[in-house]
């Protein structure tokens, strides 16, 4: 049976909306995240197992919040992350590639669950190997600042290719999906892989960070007025960043020619995330003769949502069609 597309879910992948405040951090019941676990299956692992680098000066203290006061105690959202990790869903029929999966959260915090929800359980079931990504934030005082998300994506896709042979599919068959603020994370993996974001910790860290493919479902690209999301921006590189710095952290400004084939999605009525973000990674990818598939949908809002499918959302079989051939 496959999994509804719920709102909750949903919502778990969009993140912050542009101005919206932070839902007041509740603590989450420890015996419904186990039971939630348990009831899914999912392997979880840290991504550095000795610490992850460059926290010398790192004072926060990591909280998992219920994005919806007395809600789903599966819709759980991360701040002030510590020690991040990657939850491995495996499908029941493989069909030889994974996916990298990086869920959004403007950049303030990552709306992620251990226990899954619908996205992976979906890619799953199309026989992807699913590795989902919780990753650290810029703001909270790590070495690497606006990098510090790069750090852990890097360190992810390396993961992911380390255990290739173990799990059963191709190592050069690993895309990465990225959502919203996600997707800007996904988008530099994509583009910054000809550079170490940090220095090796063990015999993983000398796989390679280029992903195969990768998926942007209305992604943050771009940190250029007009167009940036004002929240992951502010998040990432400060209340005033000089124009030098919103060109580096502008993904349409750095593709090299070399980058991997790019699936993108957005929504002309996204009112959170522009959908001009999307078109301006497509134009810079057209300018590089670079495979690039664009679908730019009438009405679906900041999530894309589908309420006519009644199961997976219509740009997951697109993305689906696009791996298989995207090699």
């Amino acid at each position: 049976m496959k999994t509804p597309f719920s709102l909750i879910e949903r919502r778990a992948l969009l993140g912050l909306a542009a101005g919206a405040a932070l839902t007041p951090a509740l603590p989450v019941r420890a015996q419904d995240m186990a039971r939630h676990s348990a009831q899914t299956g999912l392997e979880v692992h840290p991504l550095w197992p000795n610490g992850a680098p460059g926290g010398e000066q790192v004072t926060v203290q990591e909280q998992i919040i219920l994005r919806t006061p007395g809600g789903d105690p599966n819709d759980t959202a991360y701040l002030h992350i510590r020690d991040p990790w990657l939850a491995v869903r495996r499908p029941a029929r493989p069909n030889g590639a994974a996916i990298l999966m990086i869920p959004g959260g403007g950049y303030q915090r990552v709306a992620v669950s251990k226990a899954g929800g619908s996205i992976d359980a979906g890619l799953a079931d199309l026989g992807f190997t699913v590795f989902v990504m919780n990753y650290r934030l810029p703001a909270d005082g790590w070495a690497a600042g606006p990098d510090v998300s790069l750090q852990d994506a890097q360190r992810a896709i390396r993961m992911v290719r380390a255990r290739a042979d173990e799990l059963g599919f191709d190592p050069t068959r690993v895309a990465v999906a990225g959502f919203s603020a996600g997707g800007h994370v996904a988008g530099r993996l994509a583009t910054t892989f000809d550079r170490d974001a940090y220095d090796p910790a063990d015999e993983i860290d000398r796989l390679p960070t280029r992903p195969d493919a990768a998926g942007l479902m209305f992604p943050v690209v771009t940190m250029m007025e007009p167009h940036a999301h004002k929240v992951s921006a502010r998040a990432l590189l400060g209340t005033t960043p000089p124009a030098t710095l919103r060109d580096a952290y502008s993904v349409e400004r750095h593709v090299p020619s070399n980058a991997p084939p790019l699936f993108l999605a957005a929504a002309a009525d996204d009112r959170v995330v522009s959908a001009e973000n999307s078109l301006l990674l497509w134009q810079a990818c057209r300018a590089q003769n670079l495979p690039c598939e664009l679908h730019l949908f009438e009405k679906g809002g900041h999530g894309l949502a589908d309420p006519a499918s009644g199961g997976r959302p219509a740009w997951m079989a697109l993305l689906d069609g696009f791996l298989n051939t995207a090699r």
